[in-house]
């Protein structure tokens, strides 16, 4: 069983907060239960939120010390600096192996606790400015959704704390596990970390027609050869109007879109089928075994035959 405890402090934000629950602490029928979910805080007892009310929380930092994953939903106000109790928690449990994620404004405990020294982390759009300021050693990224090191994560803001830790599930359990947690709540199973933040929501006149009628079209052929070119003729657009769109809608562009689909339906397939890795990179239009370990390395860190023995074996499958 993977523990998972999230770090909270007054006031709380329980957006950000339920995220980790949610995704973490609810058992679904159907699928194996591997995490457990659990609240802590400096100072145990009613901690007051954001959202009216005050939550009572039973256990202190030591709770920390159990972890496996430490989750740091938001740090508000951030001009006040965690006290160094927090600071020694949050680097015990890192040194002794725990992974430790914080989300949206987060991610100033985690850089307080020198966890993001030299490194690229992410916060809400609106919160980057100031933290780049006072954490010089940490390079910001304040366009992407989230930030994965593997010890340490962060992701943007509260929305996309779904979009991490929906990550982390899929990175422990397998795409197909991810998946299945992702239709319990109504929700895409999969956004990648360097999608853009919605800093800006574009004006609607610049949103002239709707993606998924396009996006169910390409889904059903990922087999096939497809272009910008063919897309954009199915949809009746130029090639550059449907790269707006998709940077409008979807924050990304059609190719970085099509080949993040084809590697998720690679992992579904790899987890759950006996195809030969040459012929699963051939139904998800990759060509080859060779394409296909090649895109693996570079978007996941490892191969389909080491992914493939890590998902399948001893790991009862979700219904």
């Amino acid at each position: 069983m993977h523990e998972v405890v999230a770090l909270v402090r007054p006031p709380q934000s329980t957006f950000e907060l339920a995220c980790a629950a949610q995704v973490f602490g609810i058992e679904r029928p159907g699928l194996p239960t591997r995490y457990a979910f659990s609240v802590c805080s400096e100072r145990p007892g009613p901690v007051a939120t954001h959202a009216g009310y005050d939550m009572f929380v039973t256990d202190g930092l030591d709770a920390l010390d159990r972890a496996d994953t430490v989750v740091v939903p938001g740090w508000l106000p951030t001009g006040e600096p965690p006290s160094g109790a927090v600071v020694r928690a949050l680097r015990r449990a890192h040194s002794r192996g725990a992974r430790v994620a914080g989300i949206c404004s987060g991610a100033f405990a985690l850089a307080h606790a020198g966890l993001l020294d030299g490194r690229e982390a992410t916060t809400h759009w609106a919160l980057a400015d100031e933290f780049a300021a006072r954490f010089p050693r940490i390079r910001v990224d304040p366009d992407v959704l989230y930030v994965d090191h593997g010890d340490v994560a962060t992701s943007a803001g509260a929305g996309a704390g779904f979009d991490l830790c929906m990550h982390l599930v899929r990175s422990d359990q397998g795409a197909r596990y991810a998946a299945h947690v992702a239709r319990t709540m109504v929700m895409p199973p999969h956004r990648e970390g360097g999608q853009l933040q919605y800093a800006a929501p574009p004006h609607p006149a610049q949103i002239d027609g709707s993606l998924a009628p396009l996006l169910e079209w390409i889904t059903g052929r990922l087999g096939e050869p497809l272009t910008v070119e063919s897309m954009a003729a199915h949809a009746g657009v130029s090639a550059r109007t449907l790269t707006r769109r998709f940077v409008e809608q979807l924050g990304t562009s059609p190719g970085q879109w099509l080949l993040a689909q084809r590697i998720a339906t690679a992992r579904s397939l790899l987890e759950s089928s006996d195809l030969p890795v040459d012929a699963v990179a051939r139904r998800v239009g990759l060509s080859s075994a060779t394409n296909l370990r090649r895109r693996f390395l570079g978007t996941l860190g490892t191969t389909p035959g080491a992914y493939r023995r890590a998902f399948r074996t001893g790991q009862s499958e979700p219904n």
